[in-house]
């Protein structure tokens, strides 16, 4: 082999290994007992929302703090900040309901009436609007922030899961029985056709990378779909663990993580080029299936708990009484 192209291929070498980042599991953090499903950082007041089966479980990350419960929930599902952090959106899966809580206190400000099994749940770019996913009722509820109150309704399918907006005012959900995602034209409050995910099964969790108008979903069979938003087309399917439920975009680092459950795995994607590409796992615990970033420090926050066996054949393992817990992951 030429020295020239010996050089140059070990250059290429170093590069891609200089560019693999490194995460560490660094601490857990110990919670109350029950279910979860998303959480969130709050940056303005430093602090961890996580979306329980009773309550909001509330951790001061600076400095770190002790986990304690906000609010009254009839199954939670996803929890979102606004209002400077003031405020937050809560979604109540068993009622219907959206609960809007005061964070300094603790107290629900107003309970609105959204749609059937109330799920993910998220904003706009401007943080006065709030959509919320009804996955059994099959509709997304626009609900003005600061009125508390639900301005539109918008048919859509049943199966709905995690979604996002685009910067031409699209929304993205994954539909998780119909394979694929489901999209919404929010200027017209219509539907329009959707985007198939051929080889991704069950897509639950959804990121939005704005710099390059794409797309990422999480599917159940261990892949992460890549979209383009603009053309509404499949691109790719990258191999990544089982049992994900998020999608978890670090912007400024041009990363993506996939938390996957069922493997216990955080998956690492690079989305800092016209290609995503795969370029880590990290061993974390099962049943760690979603999370939350605080964008300032590039840590992840995991919630899950230890489980227990499940009594009958291919139900969902129960956590086990006094285990729940977060794992703290921090880059190198």
């Amino acid at each position: 082999m030429r020295l020239g192209l010996f050089l140059a291929m070990l250059a290429a070498s170093t590069a891609a290994t200089a560019a693999t980042p490194s995460y560490h599991v660094i601490a857990s953090i110990p919670g109350p007992d029950g279910p979860w499903d998303y959480a969130r950082v709050d940056p303005v007041l430093h602090r961890l929302y996580v979306a329980r089966g009773a309550a909001v479980t509330v951790i001061d990350l600076d400095p770190a703090g002790p986990a304690r419960s906000i609010g009254e929930i009839a199954h939670g599902h996803a929890v979102v900040p606004f209002d400077d952090g003031k405020r937050l959106l809560v979604t109540s899966g068993d009622d219907g309901t959206v609960r809007i809580l005061d964070t300094a206190s603790g107290v629900e400000l107003k309970r609105v009436a959204v749609g059937k099994k109330a799920d993910a749940a998220i904003l706009d770019a401007s943080g006065a609007t709030g959509y919320v996913m009804n996955a059994d009722g099959g509709t997304v509820s626009v609900v003005d922030l600061a009125a508390a109150r639900v301005t539109r309704t918008i048919a859509v399918k049943p199966a709905l899961e995690y979604a996002a907006i685009s910067k031409d005012g699209t929304l993205f959900v994954n539909n998780e029985d119909a394979g694929e995602i489901d999209t919404v034209d929010l200027g017209a409050g219509v539907t329009r056709a959707g985007i198939a995910l051929p080889g991704c099964e069950g897509p639950t969790g959804l990121a939005y990378d704005a710099v390059h108008d794409r797309l990422i979903a999480a599917c159940a069979n261990g892949k992460a779909a890549i979209v383009d938003a603009q053309s509404h087309r499949l691109v790719k399917l990258i191999g990544i663990g089982l049992g994900p439920d998020a999608v978890i975009l670090d912007t400024a680092r041009g990363l993506a993580f996939i938390p996957c459950g069922k493997d216990g795995v955080l998956d690492i994607l690079s989305v800092a080029e016209a290609e995503v590409t795969y370029v880590g796992r990290l061993q974390t615990e099962v049943g760690a299936r979603t999370g939350a970033l605080d964008p300032t420090t590039g840590m992840l926050y995991l919630p899950t708990a230890k489980l227990a066996p499940p009594a009958i054949l291919g139900a969902r393992p129960k956590p086990i009484a006094g285990t729940f817990h977060v794992v703290v992951v921090r880059p190198s």
